[in-house]
């Protein structure tokens, strides 16, 4: 149900609008008679849905360093039952929006006020994003006028590209624009070979096989929000006999797909999505397949070989859009069947896919190392 609403929420721009005035409204009114906590954290990641991300890389930082001992950190989270070993509150909960208007410091992947606007003066918001943009976001997509980050503090960029997109996709101010690099990505700068070898030991892979990461973005609700399934146009018997000798395959689902059909899981094709740190999918996989998923500028980093499988893409470009051709800018050209797939992974020159990865990676990604330490520096005005 609550999915449902969410849905109707997001493409319903009059109901959208009367929700937006009227709880804003009712929360800064609320806000006006809550003290802030000057070291109270509030952290989300993924609108609740993981303990994972740069909000996690913060909160790492923060718990190894004694000058931040002193600080409360609350996660907010779905299912806030699944981390005994947090202080948590239920998001979009009442309790979620008074520890919100309470909490000096809010950090974020997405956003802390849900659409609403009742953020103080007072409070600093870092907002890290989740992702480089390939596809369509905020203001860019279809129909939607109402992203304005006016309220973040700092805003984290990667690079030139993400400059551009945030101003025209949430109405960003440049004078927020922390040009740093993502803190989540920051471990894949500093991935070694060693680090790659105890990944794939505690992932049970086998060390005579390559590794390939699959990893489809989520496809629009066809059913009014009920669900967000995805059966892409893949034959796994075929792959394994393709493939079966030499590679083994990791498939890793968009946290916003709730259903993968048309798979059937064993030793040649590994159930990925429910594994908590995507990252070390990266770092222990050989190769990256996907199609308009920001992950291709996360694996981006490593250097190493992706193909693009765009199976959809003119629907999807007509459905969604993108920022730039996938063909003119990613490392190779995409695939648009399943048999050009295979036959490009079968006859792969690596060397030269791994100097066209770095190509696309310098183009969009100028900021990475010591991201971590500047989100936290700039959050906490510590110099």
């Amino acid at each position: 149900m609550r999915q449902r609403l969410i849905y109707i929420l997001k493409h319903n721009a009059f109901i959208q609008k009367m929700y937006r005035v009227i709880m804003s409204f009712v929360f800064k009114v609320l806000g006006a008679f809550l003290p802030t906590d000057d070291k109270l954290v509030i952290f989300v990641s993924f609108m609740g849905m993981g303990f994972n991300d740069s909000p996690k890389a913060i909160y790492d930082y923060m718990q190894s360093h004694s000058a931040y001992k002193g600080y409360r950190c609350v996660w907010a989270f779905e299912h806030p039952e699944k981390y005994p070993e947090l202080e948590t509150v239920k998001i979009d909960s009442f309790a979620y929006f008074k520890t919100a208007l309470k909490a000096k410091y809010w950090i974020t992947n997405t956003n802390i006020e849900r659409g609403l606007k009742f953020k103080k003066r007072s409070q600093v918001y870092l907002n890290t994003w989740h992702g480089i943009a390939l596809k369509h976001i905020g203001n860019d997509c279809p129909g939607r006028k109402d992203y304005n980050f006016d309220t973040v503090d700092h805003l984290v960029v990667s690079g030139d590209h993400d400059e551009k997109v945030w101003k025209s996709a949430f109405n960003a101010d440049e004078r927020t624009y922390l040009r740093c690099g993502m803190p989540r990505n920051e471990e894949l700068w500093l991935a070694t070979e060693d680090r790659k070898k105890d990944l794939r030991e505690k992932l049970g892979l086998p060390n005579d096989k390559k590794v390939i990461l699959y990893a489809p973005t989520w496809r629009e609700s066809t059913d009014g929000g009920k669900s967000y399934e995805i059966k892409p146009p893949i034959h796994f018997d075929v792959w394994k006999k393709e493939l079966g000798d030499e590679f083994v395959v990791l498939f890793r689902a968009h946290h916003q797909t709730t259903k993968v059909l048309g798979v059937q899981y064993d030793e040649f094709v590994r159930d990925a999505s429910d594994y908590p740190a995507v990252n070390d999918l990266m770092i222990a996989s050989d190769m990256l397949i996907t199609d308009y998923s920001a992950i291709a500028f996360d694996y981006a980093v490593l250097c190493k070989p992706m193909f693009i499988y765009a199976y959809d893409y003119e629907i999807y470009l007509a459905e969604r859009g993108t920022y730039f051709d996938i063909d003119d800018r990613y490392p190779n050209k995409s695939c648009r069947t399943e048999d050009e797939l295979l036959t490009r992974i079968k006859g792969i020159d690596y060397t030269a896919e791994c100097a066209n990865t770095r190509r696309f990676r310098d183009e969009f990604i100028q900021y990475g190392i010591g991201a971590t330490e500047a989100c936290v520096k700039a959050e906490f005005g510590r110099s």
